[in-house]
């Protein structure tokens, strides 16, 4: 699935998976202003499960749920798509377009998950 998503966009610079509490990383080389790869690993176990849980509680209160969420930090952005099993996380170049890139994604596994 990393290798697919990394066919979408020459703008993605990392993917992780998530899935039943395993976690699959892979980053593009010779990125600029890339982070840590420790430090992306504790955003995968730690903060984006945070801000899901948070933003999903938030959005089915009366907003109609969450779709996916988007970060802008200085550098890049983090798309972070919510899936029954965990979360797909997606490094976006920043000066790109995320949410064409994050929709790609998005249809890529709403694709993958209706053959699977």
């Amino acid at each position: 699935m990393i290798d697919k998503i990394f066919q979408i966009s020459n703008h993605v610079r990392y993917v992780a998976i998530y899935q039943d509490g395993k976690l699959q990383t892979q980053a593009k080389d010779g990125t600029k202003g890339a982070s840590s790869s420790e430090s992306d690993k504790y955003e995968e176990l730690i903060a984006n499960p945070v801000m899901l849980k948070a933003a999903s509680q938030r959005g089915n209160i009366d907003c109609g749920g969450l779709d996916f969420l988007l970060i802008r930090y200085g550098n890049f952005f983090q798309f972070i798509l919510p899936v029954s099993w965990g979360h797909v996380s997606v490094c976006i170049d920043k000066d790109a377009e995320p949410i064409v890139i994050g929709n790609k994604v998005k249809e890529f596994f709403v694709n993958e998950l209706k053959f699977a």
